[in-house]
């Protein structure tokens, strides 16, 4: 079956944050919205036909999760990424984010450190901060136009530190972390006893040249201090479902996450995320196959477009994810500067590079999960608000 992501979606008026809160965000209520990490196209049919025939049951009454919905993460998990997991290792959480929150919880103590890669993903220093625990950086390293690891800053840091939280694939800078630099990063957790946080949320949305290795399937010691956290919600558009999955082999780490997830009572879940869930990894493989080769031809417009007619502007090149990372700073203006150039002349919403840490000023978060006139579209009125 051949699927459209041409068509545009008009999502005004449905509680929507990307489109409805764009005056209150930007200031401005006609900018196009490219900035909040869900995509503009509609949630595939399977899964939405899933939802409408559980729908027509007249009660919504308490739900469980049923072996289907387990099975079907393991499988998709096996034959999409080769890892092997067990049903008793899978924990459910609302959203990606609360397991962040949680795990300071768990794993941590007021005070302790907590470590954290920046740019990279502004809940990450929440999960810290707001938690009374203190953050230690250990930035990545720009080079050639692609982001390494300074792994003997991260040797230095580790020491004294508790948790390690990593994105990987990394949001915002599209790395798709290699397995010997998931080794090194296991290697020095392992070395100085810190418990890591492995946000895979992004690891259905790898690029063909590129292949996402699950950090825990990396050897059992390093499973054995591994919480991973995954979803189907942001390769198949359901984010608004609140259904997020744990996985933890380790049953003393499994068991300290579960107490917390008990204990603020958010394990019930939501009827329609698990519909949602099993039908994605039930069904979504054709779906997934085609959404990939849509991101990257939405890639190759934004590469062609800079290059040709705004070439100050620098691509990072990304090896995942739809949330591309955008250099400016060859044009020389402040950062709240530029945010009023694209805000005001552009009339564009991107997302701020300096929500992501001071690593990011000069740059920009660009969502490109949208259909490509749309993308077009915000390209051109980059292009205007730079010839202003």
């Amino acid at each position: 079956m051949n699927y459209s992501f041409d068509e545009i979606v008009d999502r005004e008026g449905t509680a929507c944050v990307k489109w409805d809160l764009r005056d209150k965000v930007f200031g401005n209520a006609d900018v196009l919205p490219m900035w909040v990490a869900d995509m503009d196209f509609k949630t595939p049919g399977f899964i939405t036909d899933a939802i409408i025939k559980r729908a027509q049951h007249p009660v919504y009454g308490y739900s469980f999760r049923t072996e289907g919905y387990y099975s079907s993460i393991i499988n998709w998990i096996q034959v999409q990424h080769g890892w092997s997991i067990e049903r008793d290792w899978i924990l459910f959480s609302p959203g990606v984010v609360p397991v962040l929150f949680m795990a300071a919880l768990a794993f941590t103590n007021p005070g302790d450190k907590i470590l954290i890669q920046t740019p990279v993903y502004p809940p990450f220093y929440d999960a810290v901060l707001k938690n009374n625990r203190k953050l230690v950086f250990n930035p990545l390293i720009l080079k050639d136009n692609r982001y390494e690891i300074d792994f003997e800053d991260l040797d230095q840091k580790l020491d004294g530190t508790r948790m390690m939280i990593i994105s990987n694939p990394h949001n915002p800078v599209g790395r798709v972390w290699t397995k010997d630099e998931l080794l090194e990063i296991g290697r020095l957790c392992l070395k100085h006893k810190v418990v890591l946080i492995s946000d895979e949320i992004h690891c259905d949305l790898v690029f063909s040249a590129y292949k996402h290795i699950p950090t825990a399937s990396l050897s059992p010691e390093i499973a054995d201090i591994t919480v991973t956290c995954v979803a189907a919600s942001k390769t198949f558009n359901t984010a608004g479902l609140s259904t997020s999955n744990v996985i933890i082999s380790n049953p003393e780490l499994r068991s300290r996450l579960e107490n917390t997830i008990l204990s603020v009572h958010v394990d019930s879940g939501n009827l329609f995320g698990s519909i949602a869930t099993e039908a994605a990894y039930t069904y979504g493989r054709e779906w997934h196959k085609q959404l990939i080769d849509y991101l990257e031809k939405n890639v190759n417009l934004v590469r062609s477009f800079l290059k040709e007619k705004l070439p100050a502007i620098r691509l990072i090149e990304p090896e995942a994810t739809y949330l591309l990372w955008l250099d400016f700073r060859e044009l020389g203006l402040s950062q709240s500067d530029l945010v009023k150039l694209l805000i005001n002349k552009g009339r564009l919403g991107f997302n701020d590079g300096a929500a992501f840490g001071k690593e990011g000023y000069g740059f920009m978060r660009v969502n490109v999960g949208c259909p490509r006139s749309m993308l077009l579209d915000g390209l051109q009125r980059l292009e205007h608000a730079l010839n202003e």
